[in-house]
């Protein structure tokens, strides 16, 4: 059985193992194959039976060019890069890794307020640019330090992800609320569920751990963000879309919004003419949450179970059954 791997390098960058893989069939990795439409897919694939990816786009011309495709497999737990509907159709099952990075993407979200709440970065350079050094005082700092104990923490999203960083947020003494469509009993141990205007209203910092769907799509936008306290901090390490980002900026850029820790954007790799790249106090990281390297040996170790339990005629993980 042929196997091929896409766009291995992201997963696997060479600190991880492929040798599960092989063992299933004759596994071809490729580290970099697309990341918009190409006939390159197509040729790449070949009689493949089983095709892994991760960002590389699986469209409705490439699976018709491939007919001997029998398995898609995400190495992710977004999905969208494939038209699994059409997929569908063809018979053809859709699998991906659905929990594999709560922890460390709770931990992302968190350390991207710390950072913005005290600057780590900027004063580790500081000091070794020589400025402490010769500083006429005992200390300094360039940014106000922000304590968060006794503040408010609003979770959009208080799934998986949501109630991990929400774990975090209790040890720290914040005061967590939730806006979910889907309110849980494990969730209410950790937040108070509220309504969306009211978790607007009243949270000195607001995390976003919602997935993206028709109705999540832009909820951050201007008229979201006027019923926001002023000077509220936003976290996004879930997607970028959920955030109209001109009005974003131009809130950072009022003060309105004191200030962005971004893991996502709406489009990935960043466009130079994205409008967050120049906005005040914004911090951009490139889509890393995930990227532990114990949280990608997961993905490898789930999708080895997923291609194991197709070869065995009962998939898991099927996205569109």
């Amino acid at each position: 059985m042929k196997i091929v791997v896409l766009d291995g390098y992201t997963e696997n960058p060479g600190d991880l193992s492929w040798g599960e893989l092989e063992k299933l069939g004759s596994l071809t990795v490729y580290d970099r194959t697309a990341t918009e439409e190409s006939p390159l897919i197509a040729e790449r694939i070949g009689d493949a039976r089983i095709v892994i990816v991760n960002k590389t786009p699986i469209s409705k011309a490439t699976i018709d060019a491939c007919p001997n495709i029998g398995l898609i497999a995400v190495l992710a737990t977004g999905y969208n890069v494939v038209d699994y509907n059409y997929a569908k159709e063809k018979g053809i099952p859709v699998v991906n890794v659905p929990t594999y990075g709560t922890q460390i993407v709770g931990q992302y979200a968190v350390g991207l307020l710390l950072e913005i709440c005290s600057h780590y970065g900027h004063h580790d350079k500081t000091v070794k640019e020589g400025r402490w050094e010769n500083c006429e005082d005992w200390c300094y700092w360039d940014y106000p330090m922000i304590e968060l104990y006794g503040k408010t923490a609003g979770v959009i999203g208080l799934g998986r992800i949501g109630q991990a960083t929400a774990k975090i947020l209790n040890g720290m003494d914040m005061r967590v609320l939730a806006y979910d469509s889907y309110p849980s009993e494990s969730g209410k141990k950790l937040a108070e569920y509220v309504d969306l205007d009211t978790l607007l209203a009243e949270s000195d910092v607001i995390f976003l751990h919602c997935p993206l769907f028709p109705e999540t799509e832009g909820m951050i936008n201007k008229e979201t963000i006027a019923k926001m306290k002023d000077g509220v901090i936003l976290i996004n390490n879930s997607r970028g879309q959920l955030v109209v980002e001109q009005d974003l900026a131009d809130a950072l850029n009022s003060g309105k919004v004191y200030a962005a820790g971004l893991d996502v954007v709406s489009t990935e790799p960043i466009k130079g003419d994205n409008p967050l790249l120049k906005a005040k106090n914004c911090i951009i990281t490139p889509h890393i949450s995930w990227a532990a390297q114990a949280s990608r040996q997961r993905i490898m170790d789930i999708t080895v179970d997923n291609i194991k339990a197709f070869i065995a005629g009962n998939p898991v993980n099927v996205v569109n059954k």
